[in-house]
């Protein structure tokens, strides 16, 4: 079974570091119009409203979502964020109070508390802090905006699906003029956290059973104008129960590539470069470029590689412009990229076409989805797996 507790270590990420990871459940019902722009959502914050009638059934105890050592660093500019007192009580914009249990992990940008509502002796949410203007901004409005519950289960009945991960956001709120916070419902352990206490590389079925369901995630944000733009094994989140539930959490590098249906132009040093974890960024991130499918599509693609052979050309190298220039080179050269990873062993072809179609794509073009998740999936099936199996079923 996957841990629950998630230990925090330092992030091999670009300079100028920090660790961001979200997280997670239950609906969000009054929204900010998608309308709006971004400084009419901040005025507006206080204003907008959450439900949470359908919050998960099935919790463990809680553990930071946030924490989980990856290797590699990242890059994020946001104001220092100061820890709240233990015992502390915030309320949240529908006037919810809740107290701050256990102090979780700390970084220099958020704080991460473990939270009860107020009265309650359970304790099963988990309260992200950043500063008010800082990257947790970025992260609400994309929950708002983007993972509506209704949104969500219209798309889960639209494609008759049995599970999306998809984190919404249970409440939210502003606190003392400089604060801002996000309430999830704990979801479990992170990957990151799995790999580390389990020490071992994942075999390729649990590396496929990952993939499709980030696949899931991936396709739906997309649809809806957003890239991650930070896959990674910090931003994987598993829940153990009657069945495996994989969400894809973390939204504070999350873009909107495409608004009002108008894919933005490439423009290399239009964004801060070697944003996101450095391992597994895409190249346009690393030139500045914004983030686009292709980004989100070819961070899984190493990640897949990393989980399974637990190497890629560039992991030892600690430079962002060194690490873009491999990635530049080993995309361009997709069988060197694999024999580097793999060696002599066998790569399946459905590997083989992922990560060759992934680093083929053309900046504004649309992915082929069901292509790329039927082959992976197809070939889940004929190793004996299955979406809902535990990990810890599948470790090599």
């Amino acid at each position: 079974m996957v841990a629950s507790a998630w230990p925090t270590s330092p992030a091999k990420r670009s300079p100028r570091a920090t660790k961001g990871k979200a997280k997670v459940s239950s609906p969000v019902v009054k929204q900010v119009d998608e309308t709006r722009n971004l400084s009419e959502i901040d005025k507006k914050a206080s204003e907008s409203t959450v439900d949470v009638s359908s919050s998960p059934t099935s919790l463990q105890s809680p553990k930071s979502p946030f924490k989980g050592k990856n290797k590699a660093k990242k890059v994020k500019y946001a104001p220092a964020v100061a820890p709240l007192q233990e015992g502390e009580e915030l309320s949240d914009t529908t006037g919810r109070r809740w107290t701050l249990v256990k102090l979780l992990s700390q970084s220099a940008t958020e704080v991460i508390y473990e939270v009860s509502r107020s009265g309650s002796r359970e304790s099963n949410h988990i309260l992200k802090l950043g500063a008010k203007h800082g990257r947790i901004f970025n992260e609400q409005n994309f929950l708002q905006r983007a993972a509506k519950p209704a949104s969500v289960e219209k798309w889960i009945k639209q494609n008759k699906m049995d599970f999306l991960g998809i984190p919404p956001c249970v409440g939210f709120g502003l606190h003392a003029d400089s604060y801002r916070f996000l309430i999830f419902s704990n979801m479990g352990g992170s990957l990151q956290s799995f790999l580390e206490e389990e020490k071992k590389l994942l075999s390729e079925t649990t590396v496929l059973q990952l993939a499709c369901r980030i696949l899931d995630v991936l396709h739906y944000i997309h649809t809806n104008e957003y890239v991650h733009a930070d896959v990674n094994a910090e931003n994987i989140y598993i829940q153990d129960g009657g069945k495996t539930e994989i969400f894809l959490v973390g939204y504070c590098h999350a873009f909107r590539f495409c608004p009002g249906g108008k894919h933005v132009e490439y423009r290399e040093d239009s964004k801060t470069p070697h944003e996101g974890a450095l391992e597994f960024i895409s190249l346009d991130t690393h030139k500045g470029a914004a983030p686009s499918r292709r980004s989100d599509l070819q961070s899984l693609a190493y990640c897949m590689l990393h989980w399974h052979t637990g190497t890629l050309p560039w992991s030892g190298l600690t430079h962002p412009d060194k690490v873009a220039a491999a990635k530049q080179r080993y995309m361009e050269d997709v069988p060197a990229l694999l024999s580097h990873c793999f060696g002599k062993k066998r790569v399946s072809s459905a590997l083989r076409t992922y990560v060759s179609a992934a680093m083929a794509l053309q900046y504004a073009e649309l992915p082929d989805y069901a292509a790329l998740r039927g082959g992976l999936a197809e070939e889940l099936l004929q190793q004996g797996g299955s979406m809902e199996q535990p990990l810890s079923t599948c470790t090599s």
